[in-house]
């Protein structure tokens, strides 16, 4: 009994410092926003009322999330959430919401990617997790292209550059379509018959928009 006593007195320090270093980095976090927007004049003081609860709501995420488990992943959730109104707020206090906007596409992406650490054992529910990953990942890609085209680091003129993005996204869903041929699972050939369509499609699709080819409409 006193040593179970001693275990919880042990981890309340330790909970307590995470939480107390949590909320540290969320404060200089918004210090940091708040001094470099007025470095360099475009300090908008109403964003702080976005600023400030995306931090909080990002710090109450990070205790959680250092301990794993199913809590980790409410933690993720917490800390994604409270990143992304951070973000905004971000923009907003700096006035670069007109040219940051891709990054509301590129930042969600990222935090559906990164669930699939708490992916399924079973290879067909791992096997969709990964695809919807994957897929946000080329989606965070598209928005860092737009974020370079926003800013006019990147001009494609009047190419169908995004028809490459439509291919990356239909290889993904063929790619992991195809994986499951490697398992010895029920429904496996419906599964892969599922992935094999709409990949297909995809790949074509963006093709057309790439090349106008093969098809001409």
């Amino acid at each position: 009994m006193s040593g179970e006593v001693t275990m919880a007195a042990g981890r309340r320090p330790d909970t307590a410092a995470r939480w107390w270093g949590s909320l540290a980095v969320a404060a200089l976090a918004v210090a940091a926003v708040t001094v470099t927007a007025q470095a360099v004049g475009r300090f908008h003081w109403w964003a702080g009322f976005v600023l400030v609860p995306g931090a909080l709501i990002a710090a109450s995420g990070g205790p959680l999330l250092l301990r794993g488990g199913g809590r980790g992943f409410v933690g993720y959730l917490l800390a994604c959430v409270g990143g992304l109104v951070f973000a905004v707020g971000g923009l907003l206090m700096l006035g670069l919401m007109g040219r940051g906007w891709p990054l509301m596409i590129t930042l969600p992406a990222l935090a559906i990617a990164g669930t699939y650490v708490w992916h399924a054992a079973d290879p067909l529910p791992a096997a969709f997790h990964r695809t919807i990953a994957m897929l946000a990942l080329v989606t965070a890609a598209l928005g860092i292209t737009f974020l370079l085209l926003v800013n006019g680091v990147l001009d494609f003129g009047d190419r169908g550059w995004w028809g490459g993005f439509i291919m990356a996204g239909g290889a993904v869903i063929l790619g992991n379509g195809l994986e499951l041929l490697r398992h010895q699972i029920p429904y496996r050939a419906q599964a892969v018959t599922l992935a094999i369509g709409p990949g297909v499609i995809a790949l074509l699709l963006g093709l057309r928009f790439l090349r106008d080819w093969p098809f001409n409409l």
